[in-house]
């Protein structure tokens, strides 16, 4: 919500064209054991005391280590796992292990980040990848794309088995690495880094066996090659084009039927020579100008478009809304944190790095700590923000999310939905609308391994703590297989035109 991020969706291609990786020498093995690590291996003695720091540092540190998951449950899995740890390990194996301790709690804020150095050399080494997309819809897998074509495997087919196993059977270990707080936001991050996963959970392989269901019914076994870096930026960038979402973008324009769109892009300064993301000035004034637009041109219904927005700071959405709030609104009914010694020594060595201000947020969580006992829940607190003074767009708000709006986006659509300021409209959002977040770092003292917890719950402005994204006032699903145009805006822009009848 206050840390600004790339979207999963922005974040695929370079984890495919970064480096896809092995060479022969790096023939099939289970990413416990990964080839591109070093030659220096943890001991025994200090990965145990390091599991150890890592469950206790969780518990002292994290809002709510048993929200999803029992302590009876967490201590037998600490036991199981620090017995299997009986022989040296390089870090990236060392990571691989404690993030599947840490993904247990299923929550996304709780997660030691994958090694990405060493998928980065496994890359560069020229290594293969997985071939296909995946995305999962009630619980069915479906291929949403393949890397080049692949006899008898198209887009839209459904994936039942991959090397002989039933398809949920061969995710398991992969979904196993993805802290996610329901299943939803699991296997939607899956959609954007199932090839770095299925890597550290399977290995690398030249090829993979499926099987497929045509839409016909026939079940139809394919072998997929696997693809290096190299394979896929050649393969993708022959295939039709289809149509694809610029994450970054910032749009403005008048549709026909009086129609405003607005698609506001990332909620931090993304502009290639800014000097810190925080700095809002260039946005505000890009909304301001969008608005005094809209209204002159008489608009009479607004669409506001997050879809793959990667979120960002308040500090820009909150002056966005004020444009179209009728009352006082405040992005969270209640901000909560666990005061922890790992939580004030990493909100300190930020005070440290960036020189904040006494006035910024990390200056506001330090003078909120002093005087408090680790362990204490303490309220933040949550500013109501004004309707903006003098003109405002006054018509009709349709606010349009997908699975892939994220963080501060999510926000944006909660604070519209509950304070009745427009309609949403879309997909439900796999990031959630209350979250344990607010993620804070503690580092491993024998490997240096970071990890992320979450210190604060934040309940969205109802005050509804179920751990679920925004669900659209109207539902529209985006297509398993992208056409060449924007399908789903047309179909939003003809709802909106049927409603402003």
């Amino acid at each position: 919500m206050f840390v600004p991020h790339r979207s999963l969706a922005a974040c695929l291609l370079p984890l495919l064209l970064a480096g896809l990786a092995a060479t022969a020498a790096c023939a099939a093995r289970p990413l416990d054991a990964p080839a591109h690590d070093g030659a220096t291996r943890i001991s025994v003695e200090h990965l145990r005391e390091d599991f150890d720091a890592l469950y206790a540092g969780l518990r002292a540190a994290h809002v709510d280590l048993y929200a999803h998951r029992s302590k009876t449950g967490y201590d037998a899995l600490h036991r199981r796992m620090r017995a299997a740890l009986d022989a040296p390990l390089t870090t990236t194996e060392a990571r691989v292990r404690f993030q599947r301790f840490a993904a247990y709690g299923r929550v996304a804020h709780a997660r030691v980040e994958p090694p990405m150095d060493a998928w980065e050399t496994y890359l560069n080494g020229g290594g293969t990848a997985f071939p296909l997309f995946l995305r999962v819809i009630d619980g069915v897998v479906h291929v949403s794309d393949t890397i080049g074509e692949i006899e008898g495997v198209a887009p839209g087919d459904m994936l039942l088995a991959v090397d002989g196993r039933p398809v949920d059977a061969w995710l398991a270990p992969v979904r196993d690495l993805i802290s996610a707080d329901n299943d939803h936001l699991r296997d939607t991050q899956l959609e954007t880094r199932l090839p770095l996963l299925a890597w550290l959970a399977h290995g690398s392989r030249d090829s993979f066996a499926v099987t497929v269901r045509k839409a016909d019914g026939r079940e139809v076994d394919a072998m997929a090659p696997a693809r290096s870096r190299a394979e896929y930026g050649s393969l993708m960038a022959s295939r039709v084009p289809r149509f694809e979402l610029d994450w970054n973008a910032r749009q403005t324009r008048m549709l026909d039927g009086g129609i405003a769109y607005l698609r506001p892009g990332p909620f931090y300064d993304n502009r290639p020579d800014a000097t810190s993301p925080w700095d809002n000035g260039a946005f505000l004034a890009f909304v301001d100008q969008a608005f005094t637009g809209f209204i002159d041109r008489d608009a009479r219904a607004l669409l506001i478009d997050l879809r793959d927005n990667p979120g960002g700071d308040n500090a820009f959405s909150d002056p966005l809304l004020a444009w179209i709030a009728d009352k006082p609104f405040r992005f969270s009914h209640r901000f909560e944190i666990r005061v922890s010694a790992q939580t004030t020594a990493s909100n300190r060595r930020r005070l440290q790095d960036t020189g904040a201000d006494r006035d910024s947020l990390s200056a506001r969580f330090d003078a909120l700590y002093r005087g408090q006992r680790n362990g204490d829940l303490v309220q933040f607190p949550i500013d109501w923000v004004q309707p903006r003074a003098g003109r405002r767009f006054e018509g009709a708000v349709f606010v349009l999310v997908n699975r892939h709006s994220y963080s501060n986006a999510v926000s944006v659509a909660a604070i519209v939905q509950d304070f009745g300021f427009g309609t949403v409209i879309g997909e439900e959002t796999a990031d959630l609308a209350s979250t344990l977040g607010a993620m804070e770092q503690f580092t491993l003292p024998r490997t240096g391994i970071e990890v992320g917890y979450p210190k604060a719950r934040i309940l969205r402005p109802n005050g509804d703590p179920r751990p679920r994204g925004v669900v659209p006032d109207i539902a529209i699903d985006t297509p398993i297989v992208a056409g060449s145009e924007d399908e789903v805006l047309q179909r939003v822009l003809d709802i909106v035109g049927e409603r402003r009848r």
